[in-house]
């Protein structure tokens, strides 16, 4: 039996479908449900703050459907289709989705899509807790609806907007932007090689070029280090000082 626990969100906008997923989630011991929500922009606004391993997704929804936000969802966020319609099931897998329930589905078909996704956890959390490769050198983001890899070593920082992060490199006048929160993205990162300085900026500690007073100069970027973490970064000043 697994020890492990899978947090979840249900997006419906039929407060019936709702409820039924919901009270499925409930009955089963390794789903944590974390939210139900009628759309999916719903869904967007929580995840960036609370992200969950996966959704159990709606797919014809007014505003945003469940194929639109799946490819918006940051990689380590999974997707179990739920519909009334077989045709997108060939959508769903395209965006590998963990499976793909049409409804009315009953409880034993809901169990064998939510163990689909126990194994799945299984092996990501046993095996390779981070989006972050074992060598620290590079991470893996979805933009624009590819997955990207991207070089520790080329970033001078990422910088936390509404809805998105901007990850600046070298060499690249232009960010590449990703729906992930800093707060998900700091827990990944190897601390020895960045620190958060603010609310919305964790800077690459490498490619600090200047410290001035309260702020950090990266490619001719000033970052200002907030109250909240100035101590930390007093302490990698005072560590790495003549």
């Amino acid at each position: 039996m697994s020890n492990i626990k899978i947090t979840c969100v249900v997006v419906d906008d039929e407060p019936m479908a709702l409820n039924l997923v919901e009270s499925y989630v409930k009955k089963t011991p390794f789903l944590v449900l974390k939210k139900k929500c009628s759309s999916a922009i719903e869904a967007m606004e929580f995840i960036k703050t609370e992200p969950v391993d996966v959704l159990f997704l709606d797919i014809q929804m007014p505003d945003l459907t469940g194929i639109e936000f799946s490819k918006m969802l940051p990689k380590e966020t999974r997707v179990i289709f739920t519909t009334a319609f077989d045709q997108y099931a060939l959508e769903g897998f395209k965006v590998e989705a963990l499976d793909y329930l049409l409804k009315p589905f009953d409880y034993a078909e809901f169990l064998a899509a939510a163990n689909k996704a126990n194994t799945w956890f299984e092996l990501v959390k046993g095996k390779q807790k981070s989006i972050v490769s074992e060598e620290k050198e590079f991470l893996f983001v979805k933009s624009e609806y590819k997955q990207l890899r991207i070089k520790l070593a080329d970033v001078l920082y990422f910088e936390g907007l509404k809805d998105y992060i901007k990850i600046w490199l070298k060499d690249n006048p232009k960010p590449i932007l990703t729906l992930l929160s800093l707060k998900s993205l700091e827990a990944e990162l190897p601390d020895t090689q960045f620190m958060r300085v603010h609310r919305s900026f964790i800077v690459a500690l490498k490619n600090i070029d200047v410290i001035e007073r309260s702020q950090i100069i990266i490619n001719q970027q000033r970052i200002t280090v907030s109250e909240q973490y100035k101590s930390k970064f007093l302490e990698f000043i005072n560590s790495n000082s003549l």
